[in-house]
């Protein structure tokens, strides 16, 4: 018995309501002005291309999500570079890691 398949789109749904989230966090914490949180791609790089992010952005959005979301993500962690390749990475470790 596979439990896995039940969430269906609920799951899906829930995961693209935490993506925006996490797009608002990204465009409030680090102030983007001429950013809106639908503008930004899911599946799109955060750092260096995409929305070209570096590592003082990451630090501030590292802070902004264990405010937000009571998940830490530490600065020494080696999974990072995944962590915050995209939205949708960021989205899935977040939904992995917060408090139930």
């Amino acid at each position: 018995e596979e439990t896995g398949c039940v969430a269906g789109s609920g799951e899906r749904l829930r995961m693209a309501d935490l993506e925006l989230e996490i797009k608002e966090l990204i465009v409030e914490a680090l102030m983007l002005d001429d950013v809106t949180p639908q503008s930004i791609d899911s599946a799109a790089p955060l750092f260096v291309e995409g929305l070209g992010l570096d590592s003082i952005d990451a630090l501030e959005l590292a802070m902004a999500i264990d405010k937000k979301f009571g998940v830490r993500i530490r600065a020494d962690d080696e999974g990072n570079k995944t962590v915050f390749a995209n939205v949708r990475n960021l989205a899935a470790y977040v939904a992995q890691h917060r408090s139930a």
